[in-house]
Order: structure tokens, then C-alpha cells, then sequence
């Protein structure tokens, strides 16, 4: 059967954008090389129009660079006609990859989507605030706790509120006076003496008493020299 009908052939896949732009750029390429050898041309006969005669040899350098100038602007025509095709090109390959990016985008998110569901359903509000209420009631009992190891021991029952006060305005007293001059504990106690207003004792001798024996060191009449002489 196939011998009869014969085989059908497979297609090629079409060219992509970037097949495309990168044949024209080859082509672009080319026609530039065309036209620089052209430029050269146009140039070398300039030179020899300036230097031939007005005649039939200047007439025919004329004709042959006016040919060329007809091939450069043929050429350059082509030139553009090739960049504006690459730059259409260019503007699709943009489009294309703009769409290739949206579309990954798109597919990220919906992945996304879809474990951020799968997370929420494990938290559940009610949970969170269950144990919001459950931490601040452990709070509260860590800070009775606290406060019921701190209490003091063996303080008096009766004490009464009013003799506190005395005390704390006695010592509001004490530290006024404090402030003003010398503490109450650090003055000194009056001299009885002075309170009895006693005379003191003399210190000069009585008249008519001039001449007093002395004493040695044990309290015995001290010998004269002259005695320990003889």
C-alpha cells in the first residue's frame, strides 16, 4: 500500500522568532557589505571626475557612477526594508516572552494558592485564642505564686496603725532637726558642775607663802644639794 499511495511526509515544524531574526540579521549583514563596496566605488570615481577633463571620458566616468548609485540605493532600500522586519520581529519575541513570564507567574501563584490553603486548614482561630486565654491564666497563677513566696513571716497581728504613725512623724522630727544643726544623740549632756554653779578650784598660791618645799618623785620632801655634799 505504501508503494501505491506512498508515505506522507512529515512536516517541518514552522521557524521560530528567533530563527527568523536571526536569517534577516544575516542577510542585513550582507547588504551592508554590498553597499560599503559601492561607497568605496562612488568614491574612487569622484577622485577621477576631479581629475578628467569636461568631455566624452568625464561624461562616461558620470554614467558609471550614477549606475553604482542607483545599486547603493536599491541596496539600501533592502537595508531597511530587513531592519524594519527584525525590529517587528523583535517586538513579537518581546510580546512572547512578556506572556511566558505571565504565565509562570500565574502558575507560581496558583501553587501558592493552593499551600496556603493546606496551611490554614491546620490553624484554626479558636485554637489561637484558646491558647492566648490558656498562657494568660498560667500568668496570673505564676504571679500569685510569686507574690505568696514573697510574704514575710512572724509579723505581728496587733500592730496598730495609729503608733506607726507616731513613729514615722518622731522620725520626721528627728531628721528635721537633723538638717538644722547637730543630731540629738551626738550633743553633749551639761556639766554638773554647772548646774550647781560651784566655784573652782585655785590655781595661784595664797599670799604670804613663798617659799613651798618640793617634792621628789614619791611624794617625799626633796633633799637640798648642798646636804648630799657633805
Amino acid at each position: 500500500m505504501q508503494r501505491i499511495f506512498g508515505v506522507k511526509k512529515q512536516k517541518d515544524p514552522p521557524p521560530s522568532v528567533q530563527d527568523a531574526s536571526d536569517r534577516i540579521n544575516k542577510r542585513g549583514e550582507t547588504v551592508d557589505e554590498k553597499i560599503k563596496r559601492l561607497d568605496a566605488e562612488l568614491a574612487r570615481y569622484k577622485e577621477q571626475l576631479k581629475k578628467t577633463r569636461p568631455g566624452p571620458a568625464q561624461e562616461a566616468v558620470k554614467a558609471r557612477a550614477m549606475r553604482v548609485l542607483k545599486q547603493k540605493r536599491m541596496y539600501e532600500g533592502q537595508r531597511d526594508m530587513l531592519y524594519n522586519q527584525t525590529f517587528n520581529l523583535d517586538q513579537v519575541s518581546f510580546a512572547a516572552e512578556g506572556i511566558k513570564d505571565a504565565q509562570q507567574t500565574m502558575s507560581a501563584l496558583k501553587a501558592a494558592n493552593k499551600d496556603l490553603k493546606g496551611m490554614m486548614k491546620t490553624v484554626k482561630i479558636q485554637e489561637i485564642d484558646n491558647l492566648q486565654d490558656e498562657m494568660m491564666d498560667l500568668m496570673d497563677t505564676s504571679n500569685e505564686i510569686q507574690e505568696t513566696l514573697g510574704r514575710s513571716y512572724n509579723l505581728p497581728d496587733d500592730i496598730d496603725e495609729d503608733d506607726l504613725m507616731g513613729e514615722l512623724d518622731a522620725l520626721e522630727l528627728d531628721m528635721e532637726s537633723e538638717s538644722q544643726g547637730v543630731p540629738s544623740y551626738l550633743q553633749s549632756e551639761p556639766d554638773m558642775e554647772e548646774e550647781l554653779n560651784l566655784p573652782s578650784a585655785p590655781t595661784a598660791m595664797p599670799p604670804g607663802r613663798t617659799n613651798v618645799q618640793s617634792e621628789d618623785e614619791l611624794g617625799l620632801p626633796a633633799v637640798p644639794r648642798a646636804s648630799l655634799r657633805s
